[in-house]
């Protein structure tokens, strides 16, 4: 059994795995010893383990860690993986944007696949059909789009994400969330539609924490995978686990 650990910008999510499927998972918005501790006392056979941090590393987190079980990874750029990473700044490539890709890959190997992560920042990363990350995009997310807009102005106010919104707002607060969520909507379906039109037989996954809210609303055909990183995580662990 596998333990899977993906420290975000805002969450932390964790997952189990027995022979390649998720037994449970759950979201944290605080992480520590503690709180792992809680979420694995109902598995004691975890033998291995990965964490991926978009942050600074808590090192007594990673030492609580290696006391668990003796084969843990802290994902980084020289972590072995089963793709071919053409970025040309490994070093700097964010390791949840890494994971997703392994993740994608895993699902749908031999295939072109776009992966949008609509968390704290948008990415699109997309990936071959040989199994080669090619590279992808970085944009400010939603949440921080509302707040730019608020924080760079003097009289903006800070909105925050609507079910329903006309294509025109027809007042301030209507303008700014049509602005942002129409935005973020136009510019998910361009980037798709491109990639349709330059890649046969693409396929894309939709993740983050505003993949839901945006799910319904954009005109593509799209897959919905609010685990692609810990997919991901299990399959570099499981890489590395055989060889």
């Amino acid at each position: 059994m596998n333990l899977t650990i993906d420290i975000g910008n805002t969450r932390s999510k964790l997952a189990i795995f027995n022979s390649g499927n998720i037994v449970d998972n759950i979201v944290l918005n605080e992480i520590n010893p503690k709180s792992i501790k809680e979420f694995t006392s109902n598995h004691p056979n975890i033998q291995n383990i990965i964490i991926s941090s978009v942050k600074e590393m808590n090192r007594e987190l990673i030492h609580f860690l290696k006391s668990e079980s003796n084969n843990v990874i802290d994902l980084s750029s020289r972590t072995e993986i089963p793709i071919k990473n053409l970025y040309e700044t490994k070093e700097t490539l964010g390791k949840d944007r890494l994971a997703a890709v392994v993740g994608a890959n895993n699902i749908f190997p031999d295939t072109n696949v776009l992966v949008i992560d609509m968390g704290t920042a948008i990415t699109f990363d997309f990936i071959d059909n040989k199994s080669q990350y090619i590279g992808g995009t970085i944009s400010p997310g939603l949440d921080m789009r509302f707040k730019s807009l608020n924080q760079h102005t003097n009289k903006l106010p800070l909105l925050e994400k609507k079910d329903s919104t006309s294509l025109i707002g027809k007042n301030t607060d209507n303008a700014i969330i049509s602005g942002v969520q129409n935005g973020i909507t136009f510019e998910t379906d361009s980037y798709i539609n491109h990639f349709n039109s330059t890649y046969e037989n693409l396929k894309t996954i939709l993740t983050g924490g505003d993949a839901i809210f945006f799910d319904k609303k954009l005109k593509n055909t799209i897959f919905v995978n609010l685990n692609i990183n810990l997919i991901g995580l299990n399959t570099i662990l499981e890489y590395n686990i055989r060889k």
